[in-house]
């Protein structure tokens, strides 16, 4: 018996996996959940079908929920955190202002691209709500509590928590299943195949990659050589002309969200990124944000939906989905459902799987976002990167980065990236706006320090940026 707290709950579809994977182990059946949102609509939706799930799925879970942070985290042993201060509805106003300014789809990005939704610049509050839940999880938590760092930004977040907050933290994406998908379209069975991911999130590369103890890079060499992707959606970019461009500069495969992370030569505009990326233009492009936000609002509606019909119709089983499938008309969310409620299949979510380590001693393997330490060559030992580690009760155990990370990933790839993330940090840690400034001063975009100043300007005088305001006012 144990507390899990997971903050930012109202995100139903993440909550819902966490909860479908709990059921499905065994030792967890007592476990108590405290779901936490601001927004007490989706709460509700989330707390509804956390306990049909529950229920049908014949577990003993216990779940709460609360408005409040500190409440959500006393006694808590694990903590997941997924909430986005201000949510996209925030990252599109902003957007806009950006592109008010002359920056093409907006300010934020991570290092190369210019285009993407990762929060650098403008992110105050959610570094600001980092800090907050993880020096609760150690003012309020159990005694050796975990965070585990949902939300993004996870490279700025997890180096920041873990710098100034002493307690056991883990960052967790999904990236690394571009691996899975790259072998499953090259032809090759994935549990043959031998692999190793390294980097920092959202920039990741396949630096071991055997099948059957052969080199598989040969096998996606001769891929490429006979065939070119078509993208089903906008984020099916693993294979795109971008992957394979980059591939063939940093000798080494990009994976998952590096692509979109990419270089600035394949984000001009919408003609280059189609070029790059296939018919949609990749996922930052207007198509394909747009595309992501309609799924998101279709979900979320189909979520509060699903919840009222299980209210007014409480003998309906959500394990049987005929039954009310044609009803919820709930095409987008069939794959999601389907996940969640078949008793034999996890969510591919790393956060159950992994306290089940902690707390059971199963030795398992993860892809995780910790401090450095030596594990990647090259790379500070107080930067936070992202690598396969073995899990059990005594903790994280960093894989060797065997063989190393190209010379090019680490120098004109890794450490750029690393210079923004520090950047990002000393601003917010400083107060001081002039970093900020500067940041914006090598963006290839800007034109005159008056487009630098007027952009930061009309974005901190945003009324929820109040205290962003005051902090650079400093």
């Amino acid at each position: 018996m144990f507390k899990v707290a997971i903050v930012g709950a109202g995100s139903a579809v993440f909550s819902l996996r966490i909860i479908s994977d709990f059921t499905k182990i065994s030792e967890f059946k007592d476990v108590e959940i405290c779901l936490m949102d601001i927004d007490e609509t989706r709460l509700n939706s989330t707390f509804i079908l956390a306990n049909k799930l529950n229920e049908e799925m014949g577990a003993k879970l216990k779940f709460k929920t609360t408005t409040n942070l500190e409440e959500a985290i006393d006694g808590a042993r694990f903590v997941i955190n997924t909430a986005m201060a201000g949510g996209h509805g925030y990252l599109e106003k902003v957007r806009k202002i950006g592109e008010k300014w002359g920056y093409y789809r907006g300010i934020d990005s991570q290092e190369f691209n210019m285009v993407s939704d990762y929060y650098t610049i403008s992110n105050f509050n959610q570094l600001d709500l980092f800090l907050k839940v993880a020096r609760l999880v150690e003012e309020k938590g159990e005694k050796d509590a975990w965070l585990l760092q949902a939300a993004n930004p996870v490279f700025e977040g997890t180096t920041l928590i873990l710098r100034n907050v002493p307690i056991n933290m883990v960052g967790f994406c999904h990236g690394h299943y571009g691996v899975h998908h790259l072998a499953e379209v090259i032809g090759l069975d994935i549990k043959k195949v031998d692999w190793q991911v390294a980097g920092v999130n959202h920039g990741i590369w396949l630096n071991r990659f055997l099948y059957d103890g052969r080199d598989g890079y040969k096998m996606l060499d001769e891929w490429i050589k006979n065939n070119v992707y078509e993208s089903k959606h906008p984020f099916d970019d693993q294979l795109s002309l971008a992957a394979i461009d980059m591939y063939r500069f940093y000798w080494q495969m990009p994976i998952g969200d590096t692509v979109r992370n990419s270089s600035w030569k394949y984000h001009y505009n919408l003609e280059t990124k189609k070029k790059w990326y296939g018919k949609f233009g990749g996922a930052d492009s207007e198509i394909g944000w747009k595309w992501y936000q309609d799924n998101i609002k279709g979900i979320t509606e189909t979520v509060n939906k699903l919840a009222d019909y299980v209210s007014m119709n409480p003998n309906i089983k959500l394990l049987d989905y005929n039954t009310y499938k044609d009803y919820m008309n709930i095409e987008i969310f069939k794959e999601e459902i389907e996940s969640i409620i078949n008793p034999e299949k996890f969510s591919g979510e790393q956060h159950v799987p992994f306290i089940d380590s902690i707390v059971n001693d199963k030795k398992q393997r993860f892809v995780v976002n910790i401090i450095n330490n030596g594990t990647i060559e090259g790379i500070d030992n107080d930067v936070a990167v992202e690598i396969p580690a073995w899990v059990d009760s005594s903790g994280i155990h960093p894989e060797e980065i065997k063989p190393k990370l190209s010379e090019r990933v680490i120098k004109y790839y890794l450490r750029p990236r690393i210079m923004r993330m520090e950047m990002v940090l000393e601003a917010f840690m400083k107060g001081d706006i002039k970093v900020l400034e500067e940041i914006l001063f090598r963006d290839p975009r800007t034109r005159s320090k008056e487009q630098v100043e007027g952009v930061l300007n009309e974005i901190m005088n945003l009324p929820e940026n109040e205290k962003m305001r005051m902090h650079y006012k400093r």
